[in-house]
């Protein structure tokens, strides 16, 4: 047989979106492109790898076997490149990354932090919903992950490096705002407003309230944070949802946190990647600097006053890429950005590590 890296690239991505369409528009291909490379690995097997009804594509029994075997030789490859990016060290590298919608109000400002210390690394960054984060996990396609509960069918290595707590969330006018020490039991009369199924945040919720006997009333299914919180505002229910996505409409007054018993609910944010993967240099690099720097790093208080040492100084400067769309893969340039130390006066940047 004379089957091609390129011939399984091709197949395992058709195969994990069952979708010669999708499939090209992740590879860069055209359609005709990824269907050839699909037939001629299929000449080479001698078997069907596909079969389609109606409108859509299936796997085959062969088709099964040969993404099994596909998933582990591209694994060999990916082990294989990342054992030769170590002897090149920190100087060089690309970071495949990706987190959860709600991660995004945060992970900018770590990864330029990172990119201060770095500037010769590259960041592959793809924000997603928690559906996407398993399957990249389960599919090994990105280094890392960052999410807030570790999935239980997958067979991950996972570290906690941030509290992640959920607050309820209500209008600025709403008359629990006036109020202290809400008894849980009133929550039963309020509307909430959901994320989509599937969503760790939801599930986190779910669990809560039946964990202390309530009754939760659900209103609209929104797709995204920014959505739920619009919704809000404009009173058509109130809202669970991290502290980190909230922290600019409480600061103008658009949302509050009411003072309901038990809240918050307490979750954490981890960092994960398939359990025995090899990791490149960069993403342990990356995965290193989470686990023990990003809490420091972000619990800062809002208007506090940097470090005297330089590593820990403040970045003025806004982060090059704080608004994400959602499921957007990009390489940002590489920020510039003005350090300050407790006087308030210009100092060098971090050495390098």
């Amino acid at each position: 047989m004379h089957v091609t890296l390129r011939q399984l690239e091709a197949f395992t991505t058709v195969a994990r979106h069952l979708s010669f369409t999708r499939a090209a528009n992740e590879l860069n291909l055209t359609q005709p492109a990824v269907s050839m490379q699909i037939k001629q690995l299929e000449n080479q097997l001698g078997q069907a790898l596909f079969e389609q009804m109606g409108k859509k594509i299936y796997l085959t029994e062969a088709g099964r076997d040969v993404r099994q075997y596909a998933r582990s030789i591209l694994q060999q490859v990916d082990d294989l490149k990342a054992g030769l990016e170590s002897l090149t060290g920190l100087e060089r590298g690309t970071l495949s990354i990706s987190v959860a919608t709600t991660a995004h109000y945060f992970a900018p400002k770590l990864l330029s932090i990172f990119y201060e210390r770095y500037p010769g690394v590259n960041v592959k960054l793809d924000v997603t919903n928690r559906e996407s984060l398993v399957s990249q996990l389960e599919n090994n396609t990105v280094d890392m992950v960052i999410m807030g509960r570790p999935p239980e069918d997958v067979d991950v290595e996972s570290g906690a490096f941030m509290e992640n707590p959920l607050v309820l969330i209500a209008p600025a006018d709403h008359p629990f705002t006036r109020e202290k020490s809400i008894q849980l039991k009133r929550l039963e009369n309020e509307v909430f407003l959901v994320r989509e199924k599937g969503s760790g945040t939801r599930k986190a919720m779910e669990m809560f309230f039946a964990q202390h006997g309530i009754e939760m009333t659900t209103g609209m299914e929104v797709s995204s944070d920014e959505a739920i919180k619009r919704s809000v505002q404009a009173g058509l229910g109130l809202g669970i949802m991290s502290r980190d996505a909230v922290q600019n409409e409480l600061q103008l007054g658009l949302l509050s946190i009411p003072d309901v018993l038990h809240f918050p609910i307490m979750r954490h944010w981890y960092v994960m990647h398939r359990k025995g993967k090899r990791l490149s240099p960069v993403a342990q690099a990356f995965k290193d600097f989470l686990l023990q720097e990003a809490a420091p790093i972000l619990n800062k208080a809002p208007n506090s006053r940097p470090s005297a040492k330089p590593q820990d100084a403040a970045l003025t400067a806004s982060p090059p890429h704080a608004e994400i769309p959602v499921g957007e893969k990009y390489a940002p340039a590489k920020p510039k950005y003005v350090l300050t130390g407790p006087d308030g006066n210009p100092i060098p940047p971090a050495p390098r590590k």
